[in-house]
């Protein structure tokens, strides 16, 4: 049991990586926050549920089917802002361009 849960931990800080430290660092270079972080700011603390965040695309063109990354550049769920239930989008600038 211990096995599977480590295993679904490893999954879930891929999906949280977006497109990787890499381009992670990009993005803060530039003055930028990542999806996430941009998330964690607008909701109150503690608040965000995310949903989906294993899903990938079903591209075949233009070698898309060689590049699955979690989340496919979008991270969306819930959370409160003052209270309040919300629900958010952030497109991840990390994963191909946040397109």
């Amino acid at each position: 049991m211990h096995e599977i849960l480590d295993q679904l931990e490893t999954m879930r800080e891929r999906a949280r990586k977006g497109g990787g430290d890499k381009r992670i660092e990009a993005q803060h270079a530039k003055g930028k926050l990542t999806a996430r972080e941009r998330i964690e700011l607008l909701l109150d603390e503690g608040t965000f549920e995310e949903w989906d965040m294993f899903v990938e695309h079903r591209c075949v063109d233009f070698g898309m089917q060689d590049q699955k990354i979690p989340g496919d550049g979008v991270v969306t769920g819930y959370g409160m802002i003052n209270g309040r239930l919300v629900f958010v989008f952030s497109q991840d600038f990390t994963v191909f361009g946040g397109a």
